[in-house]
């Protein structure tokens, strides 16, 4: 095996404390979805046992994903699948939108804003303040959320998802005036004043350190020495860090970045060993996904390429 593989495994299981929903919404994302959306429960615990995850904690897990609304389960005899939501679904196929997608989104020079027009006490605020963080929005005092390419009726259908529909008479959703010129000042003053990207830089670079040793063994030996199992237990690893960090991400278009912008290397680095490992971890996934009924899923041949190739010129 890869020794910088070896290590990043190594590590996972050193940790004392594992945020095991939070790998296992990866792992329905990255290897359940594509294979329709369900699992015996049974094999989803064998799939996580290398990486040290206990079935107690997997079963606790799995029971929480349920109670938010992720999974809901389906009796087949004496067995059960645990299915994803349509809710569920719809968060997943959202996510996967901005994990896998081939580049940086593109910027048609126009600002997003939501304005706080109405009162809202402040708890409500807090919420809205929040929500509208997970979305990907800067902030500009109080009362002013801004981002270059949110599409506001989906962020509007966001916020009603939350709970939040008795806040939206509060908001004004509006565009800012265009802005066809390269990068201008204003622009970069709003960046600066709205994010604050350096623990974002620092937390990129830090994934890049991490996988690329392993990216240049697997370039060099060319998957020699891989199992399946363990081309799957890196996908999932690096896909779950991948993510975490995309959450605190507000995907800013490449024109609003620094040129030197780690987020991109950590895509580009992502995509290559998604690419390298995917043969592997079809093969693995065949045979370790099972169904209550005793049966293999197949993979979902309509769901969009993952890292698909970018052409510019279709853009």
């Amino acid at each position: 095996m890869s020794q910088a593989l070896q290590a990043r495994l190594d590590d996972f299981r050193a940790q004392r404390r594992v945020q095991a929903g939070s790998l296992i919404i990866t792992v329905f994302g990255d290897a359940i979805l594509p294979r329709g959306g369900r699992i015996w429960l049974g094999s989803l615990i064998r799939l996580l046992e290398p990486l040290e995850l206990n079935e107690r904690l997997v079963r606790t897990s799995v029971f929480r994903l349920v109670k938010e609304e992720w999974l809901q389960t389906e009796t087949i005899g004496r067995r059960a699948d645990y299915v994803l939501t349509a809710s569920g679904r719809r968060r997943f196929e959202e996510a996967s939108r901005h994990i896998y997608a081939a580049h940086a989104p593109l910027w048609d020079r126009r600002w997003r804003l939501m304005l706080v027009v109405g009162d809202l006490d402040a708890k409500l605020r807090e919420h809205v303040r929040r929500a509208l963080f997970w979305q990907g929005f800067g902030a500009l005092g109080a009362d002013c959320f801004v981002h270059p390419s949110a599409e506001l009726p989906s962020v509007l259908d966001a916020l009603v998802a939350e709970g939040l529909a008795p806040a939206l008479s509060a908001l004004l959703p509006l565009f800012a005036a265009d802005s066809r010129s390269a990068l201008s000042a204003s622009d970069a003053d709003l960046v600066s004043r709205a994010w604050d990207l350096g623990q974002l830089a620092d937390a990129y670079s830090s994934l890049v350190a991490t996988y690329q040793p392993v990216l240049d063994e697997l370039r060099r030996d060319h998957l020699a020495g891989v199992t399946p199992q363990d081309a799957f237990l890196l996908r999932i690893l690096l896909i779950h860090d991948y993510r975490r960090l995309l959450l605190r991400d507000p995907e800013l278009p490449d024109v609003l970045l620094p040129n030197d912008w780690p987020g991109q290397q950590a895509r580009l680095l992502c995509k290559e060993l998604y690419k390298r490992l995917e043969p592997l971890v079809s093969r693995h996934l065949d045979s370790a996904l099972c169904l209550a009924d005793g049966s293999q899923p197949a993979e979902d041949p309509t769901l969009p390429e993952r890292f698909p190739q970018y052409d510019p010129l279709a853009a």
